[in-house]
């Protein structure tokens, strides 16, 4: 039997655990498993992690400690990024799980965040010699790698993740124009590392990685009955309907998103600010070519220790 690896990608939404085996190239998934544990619940702009969030956390390491055992994994990566990273009481959350399982999580910073991604990105074929810029939404930062198949040219991590936007722009539903204007200035604001670097690599596309990109290439592909396969490594979007799809997201509410099919539960309502930031991002750089790559970081860390 070839030797399984566990990665685990403990983010401020969801906690995703990868079970594998082979070589980095064509790896056999053996267990692919998601856990919305809202970790930024009530808290991510206080840096703090509230206590049924801290639950739900502990809860699903056990769970996913049970699997490792169950499927003889010996090597394991437990990756930690923004939420853990800086609430105050991510080391004791850290502890706590060590205790109760023996996984000992390391926390990276943006900037190796970003690193893992783009091996993600790249691992799944999504770039070219060409020039592109990968964005990847996570609840607590965004990722921004400008860069081709041969190297990464610039990266940056921001603290403006899904979870953090929401808390302070998206208190009214559906969102109110005035909090979409807010919301701009804000971005604007904070990026501005990211549009100076634009004006010196002009990037002709944009690649979305996994996350909110999964569910407007799920909804526009229902759109049309078919059905959407996260197995597929690269979509393509067809700009015009990126832009009907957001539209309807940005101007819907609650509601309409908790019962439109397409949307898993985690995403209702963090899917109105990843399609503002997208929104924001294609039109500041006067991007009309957009990707999706559904690999990211826990792919990425794969393929680093895969070798």
């Amino acid at each position: 039997m070839s030797k399984r690896i566990a990665v685990m990608d403990l983010g401020t939404n969801t906690f995703h655990l990868l079970i594998a085996e082979g070589n980095a190239s064509e790896y056999k998934e053996i267990v692919h498993k998601h856990e919305a544990v809202k970790l930024g619940e009530g808290g991510i702009n206080k840096g703090i992690i509230q206590p049924e969030a801290y639950e739900r956390g502990v809860a699903a390491m056990l769970k996913f400690h049970a699997l490792l055992t169950e499927h003889y994994v010996q090597n394991i990566k437990a990756i930690a990024t923004s939420a853990l990273r800086n609430a105050s009481n991510g080391q004791q959350f850290m502890d706590e799980v060590l205790q109760k399982t023996g996984i000992s999580i390391e926390t990276i910073d943006g900037e190796q965040e970003a690193e893992y991604i783009y091996k993600g990105v790249k691992l799944a074929g999504g770039l070219s010699h060409q020039t592109s810029l990968i964005m990847d939404i996570g609840g607590g930062s965004v990722e921004f790698i400008v860069g081709n198949e041969n190297a990464i040219l610039w990266k940056q991590s921001f603290e403006i993740g899904a979870a953090r936007l929401m808390d302070k722009f998206h208190r009214a539903d559906p969102i109110p124009r005035e909090s979409i204007n807010a919301l701009e200035i804000y971005l604007e604001e904070h990026l501005l590392s990211l549009l100076a670097v634009a004006s010196k690599y002009p990037v002709d596309s944009m690649i979305g990685s996994s996350g909110a990109f999964e569910t407007f290439a799920e909804l526009i592909e229902l759109e049309k009955n078919k059905p959407f396969s996260l197995d597929i490594k690269n979509y393509d979007f067809e700009f015009g309907e990126l832009i009907t799809v957001t539209d309807r997201l940005i101007t819907s509410s609650h509601n309409e998103r908790k019962n439109t099919k397409g949307i898993i539960p985690i995403r209702v309502d963090m899917i109105v600010v990843a399609s503002l930031i997208t929104r924001f991002i294609t039109q500041k750089l006067g991007i009309h070519k957009v990707c999706l790559s559904t690999y990211s970081l826990k792919e990425g860390v794969l393929a680093e220790m895969m070798g």
